[in-house]
């Protein structure tokens, strides 16, 4: 009876253990396989972007210089070129005359406020050396008015309103070529677009048929050939009208300041 007990006690624990180890077979299994899919998944989450989205921004990139180059070729190579021509030319003296007003620009209130000081202390030369020492439209306006100090308040004047005149023309030298090309942009854009209408009709006339291919050609010439004048148009009037904005800003500040000399001199006039 105790060997039958024995026995049967042997047999189940036997049994616990080999259930136990099955189940943990069975456990690491499905945890291997939970890993090896969350693996798969997230390979496959990691590497979907790169495989996407690298390719399409290198097509957007490369298909829109591309459509650049196609447009330009299909609207005429020499209708674009001179569009192009006067692009360039018209954005070089955009680019000249926004250097040349803004090294122009300086600090007006800062330099008569140092003329003042000069001419309080009676000091003419060192007036005229704040002058010389800066550079600017106003500054040469300023220094024409203190050369001729001791001619009188009326000379001066006059000497100041004729030196600005000329300091004037200097600010709008070569915008007169900026107004050429902008009218010029557009006006071979629609040169372009009547060849290109030209063409369209030769060739109706040449197939003896109007229809839509034969017509697609030269009207497509006509488009982009305008297309492209207008946008030059636009770009260069739009630095055309900061220019005149910069104009305007340094004339006012050449009169204001021609103003207040006037004053400091009669001032200085009536110390003596």
């Amino acid at each position: 009876m105790k060997k039958l007990f024995a026995i049967v006690a042997v047999m189940g624990m036997m049994t616990f253990g080999l259930t136990q180890s099955v189940m943990a077979q069975e456990e690491a299994a499905a945890s291997t396989e939970v890993v090896d899919s969350v693996a798969v998944d997230s390979a496959a989450v990691e590497e979907a972007p790169v495989a996407e989205e690298a390719p399409i921004v290198e097509e957007v990139k490369g298909s829109f210089h591309k459509d650049i180059k196609t447009k330009f070729i299909e609207g005429d190579a020499s209708f674009m070129s001179l569009v192009a021509i006067a692009l360039v030319i018209g954005l070089a003296f955009c680019i000249e005359r926004i250097i040349y007003l803004s090294l122009a620009e300086v600090n007006t209130k800062k330099l008569m406020a140092k003329i003042e000081a000069a001419l309080a202390n009676g000091d003419v030369e060192g007036a005229k050396t704040v002058c010389r020492n800066t550079r600017g439209p106003v500054a040469s306006i300023c220094y024409q008015g203190l050369m001729r100090i001791e001619e009188g308040v009326d000379v001066v004047e006059r000497s100041v309103v004729s030196y600005g005149g000329v300091q004037s023309a200097y600010l709008e030298k070569g915008c007169s070529w900026i107004t050429l090309f902008i009218a010029m942009s557009p006006s071979l854009g629609f040169l372009g677009t009547v060849i290109g209408m030209v063409q369209a009709f030769d060739a109706i006339e040449a197939a003896g048929d109007i229809s839509p291919t034969v017509v697609a050609g030269g009207m497509k010439v006509a488009l982009i050939t305008t297309i492209f004048g207008i946008v030059a148009a636009l770009v260069l009037q739009v630095f055309y009208n900061y220019i005149l904005s910069k104009i305007e800003a340094l004339t006012a500040d050449m009169e204001d300041s021609s103003i207040t000399l006037l004053d400091l001199i009669m001032k200085y006039n009536l110390k003596k």
